[in-house]
């Protein structure tokens, strides 16, 4: 499936709030990569950042390759990767809750690690943010020129968050069912992204493929 045919699917919803020249992406977000919108949104929301968004019907979430969001697809998220220097972009990976990395990719290595020095101090010490590229799986770097992670002029970094930080333990649910608030973890990570976003100067260098 196309990303055209994606967004024609009855039930889903693309969201964009052009704010400041930095942004978060959520497009694996809803029922997809669960509470991927929450953290995305909200961080972009705390330090007047831009948001981007796709939500899905819960009963039949679609998971394209991140390499099939175009902007020629779609003017809405065109606009936002001309609007925006860097972005994040927020995933989830894995289904194993034994799984507590929390891995940074994407070409803007300045960003990730900056990135990494804001979240570090402030989510749980079980979670471990990691910044080399080589400790990553190769399928989750998004170094890809046609991620979206990579499209703005300075590049930016795809944030893989495993299930075990965004899973409510208490509530035995994921952390964005509704009714409920963040969890200290899922609030974190909300903190240190507005931060990081709050204190990003420079657009930062990018890499080529890996």
């Amino acid at each position: 499936m196309s990303f055209t045919e994606l967004l024609a699917q009855p039930g889903v919803v693309e969201e964009s709030h052009v704010r400041g020249t930095f942004g978060f992406l959520a497009y694996h977000g809803g029922p997809v990569e669960r509470v991927t919108t929450m953290i995305a949104s909200r961080a972009a929301a705390d330090a007047n950042a831009t948001f981007y968004g796709i939500d899905q019907p819960s009963e039949r979430p679609l998971h394209l390759p991140s390499t099939r969001y175009s902007p020629d697809e779609s003017p809405t998220f065109r606009a936002v990767l001309e609007h925006v220097d860097v972005v994040c972009t927020i995933h989830g990976y894995g289904r194993d809750m034994d799984k507590q990395h929390v891995l940074l990719g994407g070409r803007n290595r300045e960003l990730a690690e900056h990135v990494a020095d804001e979240l570090r101090p402030r989510i749980p010490e079980r979670f471990p943010v990691i910044t080399d590229l080589e400790a990553i799986p190769k399928e989750l770097r998004g170094v890809h020129s046609k991620n979206p992670a990579n499209l703005p002029s300075g590049g930016g970094v795809q944030i893989e968050l495993p299930p075990a930080l965004r899973w409510n333990w208490d509530n035995r649910s994921w952390a964005d069912a509704p009714g409920l608030q963040p969890t200290a973890p899922v609030q974190a990570m909300i903190d240190g992204l507005a931060a990081a976003a709050r204190s990003w100067t420079r657009p930062g260098p990018t890499t080529s493929d890996n």
